[in-house]
């Protein structure tokens, strides 16, 4: 009673406390998070906002009032089922307010389905948005294969589960069979399936664990409760991207799990996958030893249709021997007619012989040989004065070639007395008027000898000598003109 009047007398004489907003808004938020710290609601979700910080914003209603609400991060890995619009839950969780705004909320840490209708509806949609994905397309499907030589099982290690698809196993065929253990039952039962399932993806497959050739997920039957695990959106896509055929063996043969979906195969119980994954050794022995009994038969068969065929070929056939006389026949009759056939060739070619032999005569050949006999004499008669003739005209055409060859020579004025003046670099002096005073020239007289000289004053400067008086030259006579050569006779 002191409390609770001391702030009614302070505000009648006006000394009341001025708050601020902030510290009200804390103060209201304590104060509804001690009184409220935990409480566990059934609603109807709605306006449920997935973030992309991972964060869940909902409101919980029903028909007559609405109270947000918010998973954070942390806690959306733990709930059970994945909130949903329109799902009827119970959560807990603990009633806080949000001071900017001036709202309270309440902070979700469970959500559970309230009823199996809720859980039912929820597996509905969650079916149609995986088919809307072609998860659940035949044509995904993976053949089981025929004989595998390792089976790899997840499954819990206890119970009757595991000890059935082993006995079967064991009476069937004789493989290798590896179990993951792994619960089957509760929250963690989905995260530990697909663990198990991408573990046996990951082994290499000439490992010291090797990769099996198929996967069988086996749980025994339960409620809908009780399998719920196996309806995990998460699990149903690691099934679906599996590499390894799997099939799915959860539950008796009525019940159903989002995984039988998209699996390659569904058995309706574990020991009817164990019968899926394995053939039975004795079948095969029997389907080997009819398929090498029918192999006998029918090789059999080929060879009796094969001598039939000969035995026919046989008949239609006639005898060697009778071969071989009708060709003697054939060949004695020609040997007979060969030699009268020779005879008559011969006597053709003779009477041929003589007819062209008639008309053969030596004067045949000799006319042919005289006149050509003839035409060589007169040949030879016209050849040797025609030679002479060549002969002397090529000897007059020498003889002047040889003097045309003495009166070119550059040297035979020397003779004469006269000398070739020749300058430093070589060339001939053809003028005085090109020397110049002190050049150093070469002169060549007709001994062939040569002596250096200088030439002495300036050019010019001397009168040109007279050139000496030259005997009158006689005129040589004249070759006669050559007669006109005569042509050749071949």
């Amino acid at each position: 009673m002191t409390d609770s009047a001391a702030p009614d007398s302070a505000a009648e004489s006006g000394n009341a406390k001025a708050y601020s907003v902030s510290e009200l808004a804390f103060a209201l938020k304590r104060t509804l998070e001690d009184s409220y710290g935990f409480v566990r609601l059934r609603a109807e979700l709605s306006k449920v906002t997935h973030h992309s910080n991972g964060h869940v914003y909902l409101t919980l209603k029903d028909e007559r009032a609405a109270i947000d609400g918010v998973v954070w991060k942390g806690s959306v890995r733990n709930l059970s089922i994945r909130p949903e619009q329109g799902m009827e839950v119970v959560v807990t969780g603990k009633i806080t307010t949000y001071p900017q705004g001036s709202r309270y909320q309440i902070v979700i840490e469970t959500m559970e389905a309230a009823g199996i209708g809720a859980l039912l509806a929820q597996l509905e949609r969650l079916k149609q948005k995986l088919a809307a994905e072609g998860l659940f397309d035949a044509a995904r499907k993976q053949p089981l294969p025929s004989m595998p030589a390792v089976v790899g099982v997840v499954t819990s290690p206890t119970g009757a589960v595991i000890r059935d698809i082993l006995h079967r196993i064991r009476d069937r065929w004789p493989c290798r069979v590896i179990v993951w253990p792994v619960v089957v039952q509760g929250d963690a039962a989905a995260a530990q399936v697909s663990a198990a399932i991408r573990g046996f993806c990951a082994l290499p497959p000439e490992g010291s664990v090797p990769r099996p050739d198929v996967l069988i997920v086996a749980r025994g039957g339960g409620s809908v409760e009780d399998l719920w695990p196996f309806n995990d959106e998460g699990l149903a896509r690691t099934v679906a991207d599996c590499p390894i055929p799997l099939i799915s063996a959860v539950g008796h043969e009525t019940d159903t799990t989002l995984i039988d979906f998209v699996s390659d195969r569904r058995a309706p119980t574990p020991t009817a996958a164990a019968e899926m994954a394995t053939p039975v050794l004795a079948e095969l022995k029997a389907l080997v030893s009819d398929l090498g009994a029918r192999m006998h038969r029918c090789g059999g068969c080929v060879v009796q249709d094969r001598r039939a065929r000969i035995d026919a070929a046989e008949r239609a056939l006639r005898r060697v021997p009778d071969l071989v006389r009708l060709a003697e026949q054939r060949f004695d009759i020609v040997s007979g007619r060969l030699g009268a056939g020779l005879a008559r060739n011969a006597a053709i070619h003779e009477r041929e012989l003589v007819r062209v032999a008639t008309r053969l005569s030596p004067l045949l050949l000799q006319r042919p040989q005289a006149v050509q006999k003839d035409r060589l004499d007169r040949l030879a008669e016209r050849l040797e004065p025609a030679a002479l003739r060549r002969l002397e005209r090529a000897s007059e055409r020498l003889d002047g070639l040889g003097k045309l060859l003495i009166s070119a020579d550059p040297d035979r004025p020397l003779q004469r007395g006269f000398a070739r003046v020749s300058r430093a670099d070589g060339r001939l002096a053809r003028a005085g008027a090109e020397l110049i005073a002190g050049e150093t020239v070469a002169i060549t007289f007709g001994d062939r000898v040569t002596r250096q000289a200088v030439i002495d004053g300036a050019s010019g400067d001397t009168a040109p000598l007279s050139a000496p008086e030259t005997p009158p030259r006689t005129a040589r006579p004249r070759p006669k003109a050559a007669p006109p050569e005569q042509g050749d006779l071949f």
